[in-house]
């Protein structure tokens, strides 16, 4: 059975960090992937007031998005809401990976979820450099094959595209270059 993760808005924004999480979870998937409503729109709020996108493009991705994973929204974990203990403005995002019954919660805000509370409900709250090592640990043939992937759609180099890695998620880029 495949892990199922959460991933908060944080990771989904940049680019190509989520291109590489989404692309990791289209079949055949390495886990399956969840969010909110509420996370979609943080997504498309944030790519539009902090970055400059045009809210047409923003929507763009959310409604690819809703379209290659339809099976990913998180839908009654408001009720949750209340009983998470961790940052208020974040305890929607842990309150989905309880109701989802996720493995994990990927988020680059680890300050932001109490580690007891996530691991009392079974949920582990990781960042993406960890989380993508765990799938390079799973399967590290497929994971290469889709950075192989990414970097042709882009037009980039395998090389190049753990460069732009190396900022956001430099232990998974260090165990790519490790042979």
């Amino acid at each position: 059975m495949r892990p199922i993760a959460v991933l908060d808005a944080c990771v989904l924004i940049p680019m190509p960090v989520a291109d590489t999480l989404l692309r990791l979870a289209e079949p055949p998937a390495l886990y399956d992937p969840r969010w909110t409503e509420e996370i979609l729109a943080e997504v498309t709020r944030t790519l539009v007031v902090r970055f400059g996108k045009t809210r047409e493009r923003a929507l763009y991705r959310e409604a690819a998005m809703r379209e290659f994973f339809p099976d990913s929204m998180v839908a009654n974990y408001e009720p949750l809401v209340a009983q998470m203990t961790n940052h208020p403005k974040d305890r929607h995002v842990l309150a989905a990976a309880v109701a989802s019954r996720a493995d994990y919660l990927v988020t680059f805000n680890l300050k932001d979820f109490v580690s007891e509370p996530a691991l009392s409900h079974g949920v582990v709250v990781t960042g993406p450099s960890s989380f993508l090592k765990q799938l390079v640990a799973l399967d590290r043939d497929a994971v290469e094959e889709r950075l192989h992937q990414q970097a042709t759609a882009i037009g980039i180099s395998r090389s190049d595209l753990l460069d732009r890695f190396a900022g956001p998620v430099p232990g998974f880029v260090s165990m790519l270059r490790e042979p």
